[in-house]
């Protein structure tokens, strides 16, 4: 994705329930100072959210990662699932 300086860009992810587990986002984090994290939450329902505000011209990812949380009597799968996008800003 582009963007431009004094941009901001909001991440929205949806986690989900899936027999008796709950599938949980962590909060997006970005690998660069090109881009400022100044919001960032997360839900029972294991959404999350962030805002990043664009701070200078490079190349910067946003990520996150999906995870397992049990139920009660439930086992998780050993599996992370992660997310990533890559910002260019010009």
């Amino acid at each position: 994705m582009s963007a431009r300086t004094g941009d901001d860009i909001e991440v929205t992810l949806t986690g989900y329930r899936d027999h008796g587990l709950t599938y949980s986002w962590s909060i997006p984090v970005s690998d660069s100072a090109v881009l400022r994290r100044t919001a960032g939450s997360t839900t029972a329902t294991g959404n999350a959210t962030a805002r990043f505000h664009v701070e200078r011209d490079g190349i910067a990812a946003i990520s996150a990662a999906r995870h397992c949380r049990p139920g009660a009597g439930r086992l998780c799968p050993l599996v992370v699932t992660p997310w990533k996008v890559r910002v260019e800003v010009k």
